[in-house]
């Protein structure tokens, strides 16, 4: 139950962040405080790569952490077990609820919809559930490691 709550709180947190509150202007407003902060100072053109860079990486970080709440609320008594299949699902739906979010934002004044946005976000939900494999992967070499181990301590 606390994963699907999490889950749905975060998806709300995304649509609320498709407001226009949180659009290009504050973001730029945000990117200057952070460079008054560590007195530092920039070019016009590298504020704005900056700033890209900044917009992009948020869509990457929000869309990764809500690909790896879908993928645990997938399975509420076993939210870590490692499953292809389901995170596929998780991924398409990560990407169908980001096509619902740049669609919303095409009638927020000051913001626009963008496909390219669409695919990070995706790219960010794969990577996120991806977290979810490398995971797996550690924990079953891990317990590769300590059985050989243990073996050997027997013989």
């Amino acid at each position: 139950m606390i994963w699907t709550a999490t889950t749905v709180l975060w998806a709300g947190l995304i649509f609320y962040l498709s407001t226009g509150g949180f659009g290009g202007s504050f973001s730029e407003w945000l990117l200057a405080q952070v460079l008054a902060l560590l007195h530092m100072s920039v070019a016009p053109a590298t504020f704005a790569m900056l700033h890209v860079l900044m917009r992009k990486s948020a869509h990457l970080t929000e869309y990764a952490i809500f690909g790896m709440l879908l993928y645990g609320s997938g399975r509420e008594d076993h939210p870590f077990d490692w499953r292809p299949r389901r995170a596929l699902v998780c991924v398409a739906i990560a990407a169908a609820y980001s096509l619902t979010d740049e669609f919303h934002q095409r009638f927020v004044p000051g913001r626009g919809p963008s496909i390219v946005d669409c695919g990070i976000d995706t790219i960010g939900a794969a990577l996120g559930v991806l977290v979810y494999d490398l995971r797996h992967w550690w924990h079953r070499a891990v317990d590769h490691r300590r059985s050989r181990a243990s073996v050997a301590t027997v013989s």
